[in-house]
Formats: structure tokens, C-alpha cells, sequence
């Protein structure tokens, strides 16, 4: 049976705040870091740079509260490069991504050269509102990153070089099965509860929900402890068992739905029986599992922008607007998957 595991202990997402040209030079060098650690071959490495310099340049010259988010593939295989802003938004969006455009009057120049190096670029933008787009990379042999309808971020707290939360995502046939961990609190001991959790995470993640959720009770022990949030997505439906406070919810082109949280209590410290819920996925539907470092407000009343964004780009936008930068901040997005049996 196929699997596509990420890195059984996971980095955070690398950040940059593109608020001036010289972050430029800075997002080059860290998506050609991160295409190395995700071993991407030859020239690839390179290309990384270029898309992410084209990305931050564009953000630096047009865009206001622009920042980057460079990272390997959530299942593997390759890297994204995400730019997100709350800019002018791109008017002429097909004129931009023609290789070789260039306007110093309009958002999109150098988009033609991202959509030329990138495996798949995606892109959503909206005049006045602003834009998001999402690069990949992957691997001459890896499976089309387009398929992997999944995204994921994950940010330490401000001042903060590790991340108390962590995530990670496993495909196993049409089985979808995403973790987001909280460590307590924040800082180096918050990070090494949420790693143990990852950890055991990945030695059987087709486990039964409430017996995954009690090996990772027994794995976080002798940690500060931490919250769990499990999520298991079939075809048209999903299940989700988890401890303290990292919510779960759907999210489709017109409402919100299934707003879930986990039980009272710590895992690794106190946890009671686990239970397991179970809700539909319809089509076209995105479920999305976050810590409390993303503003549960942001689903009150999502605009229709965010309402019809794919997942790959709806946890950037979450991250970008409504991430609480004080505490660890980590959300997935994704769909289940449309593998074959």
C-alpha cells in the first residue's frame, strides 16, 4: 500500500516578512537551504532561489504585508514556496504569467519565470483584497504536487527560534491521516513534547484513532505534555479524536460546519477515554485542524475569497491574517484523498 510520510521530526515553516527589498536576497537563500534539505537534485536547488527571489521581489515592489512561506511538500516529494499579501490584488492575471512580462505598475511581474521553473503554481487573487500564490517543486519522479491537496503551516511564537507545535500528514491508500500538536506552553520544552508526539506519530499512524491517540498520551509522559488534534479523512467523510484545545472544522464554497474541539485535558499528563467523531466531507469540501495560534474568530464570517480557496493556499491565508504571533501557530488544510483504492 502506498505511503508518503514527511520527515518523522519536523522544522517550522521558514517565515519572511517581505517589508523591504533586502528580504529578497534572504528568501532566495532560504528556499535554495530548504530544497537542499529536501534533497532535491541538480539545478533544482537554484531554481528554488529564483522562484522565491521572483516572489519576495514582486511582494517588495507592489504589496503591503507581504510575507513568504518556504517549506518542504506537507506529503513529501519536493518544496513550496507560498508569497501571501494583502496587496492591490493582480487585474490582468493571464497578462502576468505570459514568461518574459515586467510592469513596474503592476502586481504579477516575473510570475512568466515562476510558472516556467515551478512543477505547479497556483494562484488566487482578488483586486483590492490581495493575493496568494503557491509554488512546488518536486522531484523529476514524485508524484504531480498538484495532486497533494493538502496544505500546512506551522510558526514559532515572535522571538522564538523552535516551535512548541508540530504537524505532519500521512497518505496511506485513500486514508488521509493529519496530526497538529501544541506543545505546553512555547519554547525548547514545548518543542521537544511536540517532536515526541511526531515521533510516535509516524511508528503507526493507520492505527484506530483512540489507540493512536493513547500511544501518543504514553509517548508524551515524560514531557511537558501537549494538545493533540487527530484527523482521519475518507472519501466524503472524516473522523477526529483529540485532547485540549486544537480545533477542527470544514470549510466549503458557502458555510462552515462541524466546528470541533478536543476533550478536556493534557496529553501526557491527564486524558480521559478517547472519543472518536465522525462528519461528512462533501465534495469540494476542505477540513481544516489548527492550534490556538490561529484566531478561532477567522471563521465567524470568512469571505468569499477565503471561502473558495484550495488548501494549499488556505493555510497560508490563515497563517498570514489570522495567526496569533505571540504563541506556536500550526494549521492544516486538506481534502481527502483522491488516490485509487
Amino acid at each position: 500500500m502506498g505511503r508518503a510520510v514527511t520527515s518523522p521530526e519536523t522544522l517550522p515553516t521558514a517565515h519572511i516578512a517581505v517589508d523591504h527589498y533586502s528580504a529578497v536576497h534572504l528568501a532566495a537563500e532560504t528556499a535554495r537551504t530548504v530544497a537542499g534539505r529536501c534533497r532535491l537534485p541538480g539545478a533544482l536547488p537554484d531554481q528554488a532561489a529564483v522562484v522565491a527571489s521572483e516572489l519576495a521581489s514582486n511582494l517588495a515592489k507592489h504589496a503591503s504585508s507581504g510575507s513568504l512561506f518556504i517549506q518542504p511538500l506537507p506529503l513529501g516529494g519536493g518544496m513550496e514556496i507560498v508569497a501571501a499579501d494583502r496587496g492591490p490584488g493582480i487585474g490582468a492575471l493571464q497578462q502576468c504569467l505570459a514568461d518574459g512580462f515586467t510592469t513596474s505598475n503592476t502586481l504579477g511581474a516575473g510570475l512568466g519565470a515562476v510558472k516556467r521553473i515551478a512543477t505547479a503554481l497556483t494562484i488566487r487573487t482578488q483586486p483590492g483584497a490581495g493575493t496568494l500564490v503557491c509554488a512546488r517543486l518536486t522531484e523529476p519522479d514524485a508524484a504531480h504536487p498538484a495532486d497533494q491537496e493538502v496544505g500546512a503551516v506551522c510558526l514559532p511564537a515572535d522571538r522564538e527560534e523552535l516551535s512548541g507545535d508540530a504537524c505532519a500528514v500521512v497518505d496511506q491508500g485513500t486514508t488521509r491521516t493529519a496530526i497538529v500538536v501544541d506543545g505546553l506552553g512555547h519554547g525548547p520544552q514545548a518543542a521537544e513534547a511536540a517532536q515526541a508526539a511526531i515521533r510516535s506519530f509516524h511508528r503507526a499512524p493507520d492505527l484506530p484513532l483512540p489507540a493512536l491517540l493513547t500511544a501518543l498520551h504514553r509517548a508524551l509522559r515524560r514531557t511537558r505534555g501537549a494538545a493533540v488534534g487527530l484527523l482521519r479523512l475518507h472519501p466524503g467523510r472524516a473522523e477526529y479524536s483529540g485532547i485540549g484545545n486544537v480545533r477542527v472544522l470544514t470549510l466549503t464554497p458557502l458555510d462552515v460546519s462541524h466546528r470541533l474541539t478536543g476533550q478536556p485535558g493534557i496529553a501526557g499528563l491527564n486524558m480521559a477515554t478517547p472519543q472518536v467523531r465522525s462528519f461528512p466531507v462533501p465534495p469540494g469540501a476542505t477540513a481544516v485542524l489548527h492550534s490556538d495560534g490561529i484566531d478561532q474568530r477567522w471563521a465567524r464570517s470568512p469571505s468569499a475569497f477565503v471561502h473558495r480557496l484550495p488548501p494549499l493556499l488556505l493555510a497560508a491565508s490563515l497563517a498570514h491574517s489570522h495567526r496569533l504571533s505571540r504563541d506556536d501557530a500550526t494549521v492544516i488544510a486538506a481534502r481527502p484523498s483522491q488516490r485509487l483504492p
